[in-house]
Protein backbone atom coordinates (compact mmCIF):
# COMPACT_ATOMS: atom_id res chain seq x y z
CA UNK A 1 0.00 0.00 0.00
CA UNK A 2 0.97 3.44 -0.87
CA UNK A 3 0.51 6.23 1.92
CA UNK A 4 1.16 9.96 1.26
CA UNK A 5 4.46 9.46 3.70
CA UNK A 6 5.76 6.46 1.52
CA UNK A 7 4.70 8.16 -1.39
CA UNK A 8 6.72 11.58 -0.24
CA UNK A 9 9.77 9.68 0.53
CA UNK A 10 9.95 7.90 -2.42
CA UNK A 11 9.00 10.69 -4.61
CA UNK A 12 11.85 12.44 -3.17
CA UNK A 13 14.68 9.56 -3.19
CA UNK A 14 13.86 9.26 -6.97
CA UNK A 15 14.12 12.69 -7.87
CA UNK A 16 17.18 13.42 -5.98
CA UNK A 17 18.62 10.51 -8.33
CA UNK A 18 17.80 12.20 -11.37
CA UNK A 19 19.27 15.43 -10.65
CA UNK A 20 16.88 17.37 -9.65
CA UNK A 21 17.93 20.76 -7.25
CA UNK A 22 14.73 21.05 -5.47
CA UNK A 23 13.82 17.23 -5.03
CA UNK A 24 11.72 17.64 -1.28
CA UNK A 25 9.89 20.73 -2.60
CA UNK A 26 8.89 18.91 -5.75
CA UNK A 27 8.35 15.69 -4.42
CA UNK A 28 5.82 17.40 -2.39
CA UNK A 29 4.41 19.07 -4.94
CA UNK A 30 3.67 16.13 -7.39
CA UNK A 31 2.35 13.93 -4.03
CA UNK A 32 -0.22 16.80 -3.52
CA UNK A 33 -1.34 17.02 -6.59
CA UNK A 34 -1.71 13.71 -8.09
CA UNK A 35 -3.46 12.84 -4.41
CA UNK A 36 -5.17 15.75 -4.21
CA UNK A 37 -3.75 16.18 -0.63
CA UNK A 38 -2.33 19.55 0.83
CA UNK A 39 1.05 19.48 3.15
CA UNK A 40 -1.59 19.37 6.13
CA UNK A 41 -2.59 16.43 5.05
CA UNK A 42 0.62 14.82 4.57
CA UNK A 43 1.51 15.88 7.94
CA UNK A 44 -1.68 15.29 9.91
CA UNK A 45 -2.32 12.05 7.90
CA UNK A 46 0.49 10.43 6.34
CA UNK A 47 -1.09 6.91 6.27
CA UNK A 48 -3.81 7.84 4.25
CA UNK A 49 -3.63 5.49 0.85
CA UNK A 50 -3.32 6.92 -2.69
CA UNK A 51 -6.07 5.11 -4.85
CA UNK A 52 -4.69 3.17 -7.83
CA UNK A 53 -5.61 6.54 -9.73
CA UNK A 54 -3.72 7.92 -7.76
CA UNK A 55 -0.72 6.03 -8.33
CA UNK A 56 -0.98 6.06 -11.93
CA UNK A 57 -1.31 10.01 -11.90
CA UNK A 58 2.09 10.24 -9.48
CA UNK A 59 3.93 8.09 -11.54
CA UNK A 60 3.40 9.83 -15.24
CA UNK A 61 4.37 12.86 -12.89
CA UNK A 62 7.44 11.43 -11.48
CA UNK A 63 8.93 10.30 -14.90
CA UNK A 64 8.06 13.29 -16.55
CA UNK A 65 10.17 15.42 -13.77
CA UNK A 66 12.87 12.47 -13.72
CA UNK A 67 13.66 14.08 -17.51
CA UNK A 68 13.58 17.70 -16.23
CA UNK A 69 10.53 18.88 -17.25
CA UNK A 70 9.75 21.59 -15.23
CA UNK A 71 7.29 21.33 -12.33
CA UNK A 72 5.03 24.45 -13.52
CA UNK A 73 4.46 22.55 -17.18
CA UNK A 74 3.61 19.29 -15.39
CA UNK A 75 1.40 21.11 -13.13
CA UNK A 76 0.61 23.55 -15.50
CA UNK A 77 0.57 26.46 -12.70
CA UNK A 78 2.92 28.80 -11.04
CA UNK A 79 2.65 31.24 -8.07
CA UNK A 80 4.19 34.16 -8.48
CA UNK A 81 3.99 37.49 -6.08
CA UNK A 82 0.85 37.07 -4.47
CA UNK A 83 -1.26 35.26 -7.31
CA UNK A 84 -1.53 32.04 -9.30
CA UNK A 85 -0.43 32.07 -13.18
CA UNK A 86 -1.05 29.03 -15.83
CA UNK A 87 1.73 28.33 -17.31
CA UNK A 88 2.75 26.40 -20.80
CA UNK A 89 5.88 25.88 -22.33
CA UNK A 90 5.05 28.61 -24.68
CA UNK A 91 6.15 31.33 -21.89
CA UNK A 92 9.18 31.61 -19.63
CA UNK A 93 8.42 30.00 -16.33
CA UNK A 94 7.82 32.74 -13.40
CA UNK A 95 10.94 32.84 -10.77
CA UNK A 96 11.19 34.72 -7.75
CA UNK A 97 14.16 36.91 -8.58
CA UNK A 98 12.14 38.91 -10.84
CA UNK A 99 9.75 39.93 -8.14
CA UNK A 100 12.20 42.68 -7.43
CA UNK A 101 11.08 44.43 -9.88
CA UNK A 102 7.70 44.41 -7.78
CA UNK A 103 9.71 45.51 -4.87
CA UNK A 104 10.68 48.41 -7.08
CA UNK A 105 7.73 49.86 -8.58
CA UNK A 106 4.86 49.22 -6.25
CA UNK A 107 6.49 51.62 -3.43
CA UNK A 108 5.92 54.93 -5.87
CA UNK A 109 2.30 54.17 -7.11
CA UNK A 110 0.08 54.03 -4.36
CA UNK A 111 -2.72 51.86 -3.66
CA UNK A 112 -5.05 54.30 -5.05
CA UNK A 113 -3.80 56.16 -7.58
CA UNK A 114 -4.66 56.06 -11.03
CA UNK A 115 -1.54 55.24 -13.87
CA UNK A 116 -1.28 53.14 -16.86
CA UNK A 117 1.97 50.22 -17.05
CA UNK A 118 3.61 48.75 -20.19
CA UNK A 119 4.82 45.57 -19.46
CA UNK A 120 7.31 44.44 -22.75
CA UNK A 121 7.47 40.91 -23.51
CA UNK A 122 5.25 40.40 -21.64
CA UNK A 123 4.82 36.30 -21.45
CA UNK A 124 2.73 34.81 -19.12
CA UNK A 125 1.61 37.98 -17.98
CA UNK A 126 3.55 37.44 -14.88
CA UNK A 127 4.79 41.04 -14.08
CA UNK A 128 1.99 42.91 -15.64
CA UNK A 129 -1.05 41.21 -13.77
CA UNK A 130 1.00 40.85 -10.50
CA UNK A 131 0.97 44.59 -10.77
CA UNK A 132 -2.57 45.12 -11.72
CA UNK A 133 -4.07 42.69 -8.56
CA UNK A 134 -2.11 45.02 -6.23
CA UNK A 135 -2.64 48.94 -7.75
CA UNK A 136 -6.71 48.40 -8.26
CA UNK A 137 -7.24 51.56 -10.57
CA UNK A 138 -4.20 50.92 -12.81
CA UNK A 139 -4.85 50.00 -16.19
CA UNK A 140 -2.29 48.00 -18.34
CA UNK A 141 -0.67 47.07 -21.90
CA UNK A 142 1.28 43.84 -22.52
CA UNK A 143 3.09 43.28 -25.68
CA UNK A 144 5.01 40.17 -26.92
CA UNK A 145 6.17 38.46 -30.31
CA UNK A 146 4.63 34.98 -29.60
CA UNK A 147 0.77 34.52 -30.28
CA UNK A 148 0.86 31.66 -28.07
CA UNK A 149 2.72 33.32 -25.19
CA UNK A 150 -0.07 36.25 -25.27
CA UNK A 151 -3.30 33.32 -25.20
CA UNK A 152 -1.38 32.33 -22.20
CA UNK A 153 -1.48 35.46 -20.54
CA UNK A 154 -4.89 36.29 -21.69
CA UNK A 155 -5.94 33.24 -19.99
CA UNK A 156 -4.24 34.50 -16.65
CA UNK A 157 -5.88 37.87 -17.07
CA UNK A 158 -9.35 35.97 -17.12
CA UNK A 159 -8.62 33.83 -14.41
CA UNK A 160 -7.65 36.49 -12.04
CA UNK A 161 -10.47 39.02 -13.03
CA UNK A 162 -8.04 41.48 -14.28
CA UNK A 163 -9.71 41.12 -18.42
CA UNK A 164 -10.99 44.29 -17.82
CA UNK A 165 -7.87 46.39 -17.13
CA UNK A 166 -5.41 44.10 -19.87
CA UNK A 167 -5.28 44.79 -23.25
CA UNK A 168 -2.60 42.16 -24.49
CA UNK A 169 -0.92 42.88 -27.98
CA UNK A 170 1.75 41.52 -30.67
CA UNK A 171 4.21 43.80 -31.46
CA UNK A 172 7.65 44.27 -31.66
CA UNK A 173 8.95 45.84 -28.20
CA UNK A 174 7.44 49.24 -28.43
CA UNK A 175 8.36 49.93 -31.75
CA UNK A 176 4.77 50.42 -32.66
CA UNK A 177 3.82 52.43 -29.89
CA UNK A 178 3.28 56.24 -29.27
CA UNK A 179 5.58 58.53 -27.74
CA UNK A 180 4.96 60.38 -23.83
CA UNK A 181 2.13 57.37 -23.60
CA UNK A 182 2.87 55.48 -20.41
CA UNK A 183 3.59 56.37 -16.37
CA UNK A 184 5.89 53.33 -15.83
CA UNK A 185 7.49 50.56 -18.08
CA UNK A 186 8.20 46.97 -17.11
CA UNK A 187 10.20 44.22 -19.27
CA UNK A 188 12.19 41.06 -18.19
CA UNK A 189 13.81 40.46 -21.53
CA UNK A 190 15.97 37.81 -22.82
CA UNK A 191 19.44 38.63 -21.68
CA UNK A 192 21.11 34.88 -22.17
CA UNK A 193 24.09 35.31 -24.47
CA UNK A 194 23.46 32.45 -27.19
CA UNK A 195 26.55 30.55 -26.55
CA UNK A 196 25.62 29.75 -23.28
CA UNK A 197 22.00 28.34 -23.71
CA UNK A 198 23.63 25.24 -24.01
CA UNK A 199 24.96 24.96 -20.72
CA UNK A 200 21.86 26.25 -18.73
CA UNK A 201 19.86 23.48 -16.44
CA UNK A 202 17.76 20.78 -18.73
CA UNK A 203 14.46 22.53 -17.08
CA UNK A 204 15.39 25.94 -18.99
CA UNK A 205 17.47 24.59 -22.29
CA UNK A 206 14.85 22.17 -23.52
CA UNK A 207 11.84 22.94 -22.57
CA UNK A 208 11.53 26.78 -22.39
CA UNK A 209 10.64 29.12 -25.11
CA UNK A 210 14.57 30.29 -26.70
CA UNK A 211 12.73 33.20 -28.17
CA UNK A 212 12.62 34.20 -24.18
CA UNK A 213 16.08 33.28 -23.45
CA UNK A 214 18.34 34.55 -26.29
CA UNK A 215 19.75 37.91 -25.93
CA UNK A 216 22.29 37.78 -28.58
CA UNK A 217 26.28 37.46 -28.70
CA UNK A 218 26.49 39.30 -25.71
CA UNK A 219 23.09 39.49 -24.06
CA UNK A 220 22.61 42.40 -24.85
CA UNK A 221 20.74 42.68 -27.91
CA UNK A 222 17.09 43.57 -26.16
CA UNK A 223 18.55 46.19 -24.14
CA UNK A 224 20.15 48.00 -27.27
CA UNK A 225 16.70 48.07 -28.46
CA UNK A 226 14.29 48.81 -25.47
CA UNK A 227 16.91 51.56 -23.73
CA UNK A 228 15.67 54.15 -26.53
CA UNK A 229 12.45 52.97 -26.87
CA UNK A 230 11.36 52.68 -23.27
CA UNK A 231 12.51 56.10 -22.84
CA UNK A 232 10.63 57.44 -25.58
CA UNK A 233 7.16 55.74 -24.86
CA UNK A 234 7.38 57.02 -21.02
CA UNK A 235 5.71 59.98 -20.24
CA UNK A 236 7.86 62.69 -18.81
CA UNK A 237 8.82 61.82 -15.57
CA UNK A 238 7.76 58.17 -15.87
CA UNK A 239 9.65 55.00 -14.29
CA UNK A 240 10.88 51.98 -15.82
CA UNK A 241 11.94 49.01 -14.47
CA UNK A 242 14.16 45.78 -16.25
CA UNK A 243 15.25 42.64 -15.04
CA UNK A 244 18.98 41.67 -16.07
CA UNK A 245 21.59 39.13 -16.26
CA UNK A 246 25.03 37.85 -14.03
CA UNK A 247 26.99 41.15 -15.06
CA UNK A 248 24.87 43.07 -16.97
CA UNK A 249 23.53 45.74 -14.63
CA UNK A 250 26.51 48.33 -16.06
CA UNK A 251 26.13 48.06 -19.43
CA UNK A 252 22.72 48.44 -19.61
CA UNK A 253 22.67 51.07 -17.01
CA UNK A 254 24.82 52.58 -19.39
CA UNK A 255 22.50 51.94 -22.11
CA UNK A 256 19.82 53.72 -19.91
CA UNK A 257 22.13 56.94 -19.91
CA UNK A 258 23.10 57.24 -23.25
CA UNK A 259 19.00 56.85 -24.38
CA UNK A 260 18.39 60.15 -21.76
CA UNK A 261 17.33 58.23 -18.72
CA UNK A 262 18.02 59.99 -15.49
CA UNK A 263 18.27 58.83 -11.31
CA UNK A 264 19.55 55.01 -12.93
CA UNK A 265 20.33 52.63 -9.99
CA UNK A 266 20.98 49.03 -9.61
CA UNK A 267 18.99 46.61 -7.48
CA UNK A 268 19.52 43.76 -5.72
CA UNK A 269 17.28 40.39 -5.35
CA UNK A 270 17.26 38.20 -2.52
CA UNK A 271 20.79 36.70 -3.58
CA UNK A 272 22.46 40.48 -3.49
CA UNK A 273 22.79 39.53 -7.66
CA UNK A 274 22.20 42.77 -9.28
CA UNK A 275 19.02 42.02 -10.64
CA UNK A 276 17.14 45.23 -11.87
CA UNK A 277 17.92 48.24 -13.44
CA UNK A 278 15.66 51.35 -13.03
CA UNK A 279 15.61 55.13 -13.82
CA UNK A 280 12.76 57.33 -15.27
CA UNK A 281 12.29 59.77 -17.35
CA UNK A 282 13.56 63.12 -17.65
CA UNK A 283 9.91 65.16 -16.39
CA UNK A 284 9.62 68.45 -17.90
CA UNK A 285 11.47 71.77 -17.46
Amino acid sequence: MTTLVSAWTGAKQRLQAAGVDSPVIDARLLVEAAASATRADIISDPQRALTGDQEAVLEAYLQRRETREPISHILGTKGFWKIMLRVTPHVLTPRPDTETILDVVLPVFAEDQRFNVLDLGVGSGAILLAILAERPHATGLGVDASEEALAVARENAANLGLASRTVLLRGDWAAELAADSFDLVVANPPYIPSADIAGLEPEVRDHEPRLALDGGVDGLDAYRELAPQIISVLRPGGLFAVEVGVGQAAAVRALFDQAGAEGLRVVQDLTVRDRVVTGAKKPLG
